[in-house]
């Protein structure tokens, strides 16, 4: 809502997961909530300072009234061995978990799955215990508050940021989640992955940057995707099929970008990437036309030209441009004395002549074009000699 100067008022916890913190906090504060209206005042007004999040705790400095700021420190109860086994062995049981924590989002269904086994990441009654160097008894005071708070952007940030409160950090989550999925030395055995040495930072930084490692040897071929332990959720509309299929595709071009360098084209731009899967897969081309939200038509006009002649193919069907006279001149004459019925018509980068048409690119090429109904098609590759298309092969 907008505040009385027409600015739109700060507010605190911008997904799901921080809002979730934040009503937490807000129902804790029941017995005694004159205090939250003048917390999230000192929130908004920048009073916090030197606000840290660390294991199973948040420090802050507060500036109240008086001149010296007042410390903050917010414990919050650590989960038991028992707690953590259940949470991780529920998390690492689900890709789509790991997945989306890594990409900053905590999915819903793992919130509630972990609640469901005893581990709930958010506050719960009696996980919260903070202490305050103000004078005010009232729990939570608005110095308290102000920091409940502004955790709730850390946790926006990053969900692991609840890992870290309940007493692990993002690391050794990770670390135990990396374990649990490796293969297993007996059965009914789990292998932990041994701890990483520490390095002292001093030394790692002043330690010469040794050679790169030699050019590893790239494989022949490219393997099979892994197969997915669990499908998505129903709701997203995503099926194990699909993530194989895309998983195959971008396998395919890191392995072309690692044999061919990057004149592959790495760099595509959505509709050549569109036309390059839809040349693979041509029974695809009605539904990705649809989901991309192009004309079937479009997208099979890009896919026959891709297929024919590569992304120089598709951007000639796309593009009309003005060329110098040199290259027209040249294809003009070479068609003139091709013995082709009709006369050679220019217009920008196209010269037509009958049922034949050339078509020169920005990539300094020529493509042969051939009458297709009322439009037409590209025939082949390109060539740098219009002579080339004029009498192919």
């Amino acid at each position: 809502m907008p505040s009385a100067t027409g600015r739109k008022r700060r507010t605190f916890g911008n997904t799901w997961w921080g809002k979730a913190w934040v009503e937490a906090l807000e129902e804790r504060a029941k017995l005694d909530p004159n205090r939250l209206p003048r917390g999230r005042t000192y929130a908004r007004k920048g009073t916090v300072s030197k606000l840290a999040v660390g294991t199973g705790e948040v420090t802050a400095w507060v500036q109240g009234s008086r001149a010296v700021p007042y410390r903050v420190t917010i414990h919050m109860r650590a989960f038991t061995e028992e707690q953590w086994e259940s949470l991780l062995g529920m998390v690492g049981a689900r890709l789509g978990h790991v997945a989306a924590l890594l990409d900053g989002e905590l999915p819903g269904e793992l919130a509630e799955d972990a609640r469901t086994t005893g581990a709930d990441l958010l506050p719960g009654p009696g996980d919260l215990r903070p202490k305050c160097s103000c004078p005010d008894s009232a729990n939570p005071c608005k110095h308290v508050a102000a920091v409940y708070y502004l955790v709730a952007d850390e946790v926006d940030a990053d969900p692991f940021v609840l890992f870290l409160l309940r007493g692990r950090p993002r690391e050794a989550v990770l670390a135990e989640l990396r374990a649990r999925r490796a293969p297993a030395s007996a059965p009914g055995k789990r292998v932990r992955a041994p701890a990483a040495p520490g390095v002292d930072p001093k030394r790692a930084y002043t330690r010469r940057i040794a050679a790169l490692p030699p050019r590893l040897a790239v494989p022949g071929t490219v393997g099979p995707p892994a197969v997915l332990d669990v499908d998505p959720p129903h709701r997203t509309g995503w099926s194990s099929d699909t993530f194989a299929e895309l998983a195959a595709d971008a396998a395919e071009r890191a392995w072309e970008l690692l044999v061919l360098g990057p004149e592959s084209g790495a760099e595509l731009s959505f509709e050549e990437d569109l036309a390059r899967r839809a040349a693979r897969r041509p029974d695809t081309i009605a539904e990705l036309a649809e989901a991309a939200g192009v004309p079937v038509r479009d997208l099979a006009a890009w896919t026959q030209a891709w297929r024919e002649a590569g992304r120089g193919g598709m951007a000639v069907i796309r593009e009309v441009w003005r060329p110098g006279q040199a290259p027209l001149s040249q294809a003009r004459a070479d068609l003139a004395e091709s013995g082709l019925p009709g006369e050679p018509k220019t217009w920008r980068n196209r010269i037509t002549q009958g049922d034949l048409q050339l078509r020169y690119g920005r990539d300094e090429r020529w493509y042969r074009f051939v009458r297709d109904g009322e439009g037409w098609r590209v025939d082949g590759p390109a060539s740098t000699r219009p002579m080339d298309l004029i009498y192919p092969p």
